[in-house]
């Protein structure tokens, strides 16, 4: 008598597991997206809290706000890396005693982070108004 086992998986067996680590990978890929999403919000914030800093030291060296939005000075980089970061809707505005950044965040569309020459960083519903120097 000969005896003959086959040892392996049938092709159901391994259709299955296949399908199992396609909705897992699926899964992961989801948290991943949201979580790079939120890391461009946390990527605008900063940008926009140093072109704060970067302003205040403008503002020491002439006594003024007005000319802090120029694409001349050390914010406008900061503010362009705020634009890249989320969907590039970044508004500046600056008088001689006042300025105000608002950018739209990437991980909900609706909302906007502003910052201003008075220290307040926060979160609006809606962008800064044309030529407004607080948030």
């Amino acid at each position: 008598m000969h005896n003959t086992r086959s040892r392996g998986f049938t092709l159901i067996e391994l259709l299955v597991v296949i399908a199992i680590i396609g909705v897992l990978s699926a899964v992961v890929l989801a948290s991943l997206n949201t979580a790079r999403t939120k890391g461009n919000d946390a990527a605008i914030k900063a940008n926009l809290d140093s072109a704060r800093a970067q302003a205040e030291i403008f503002y020491d060296g002439g006594n003024t706000y007005e000319g802090v939005c120029a694409a001349t000075t050390g914010i406008a980089n900061m503010v362009t890396g705020a634009g890249n970061a989320g969907s590039g809707d970044v508004d500046c505005y600056d008088v001689q005693g006042a300025y105000a950044i608002s950018a739209q965040l990437k991980n909900d569309t609706t909302k906007y982070w502003c910052v201003d020459s008075t220290g307040q960083a926060v979160e609006k519903a809606a962008q800064i108004a044309a030529d407004a120097t607080a948030c």
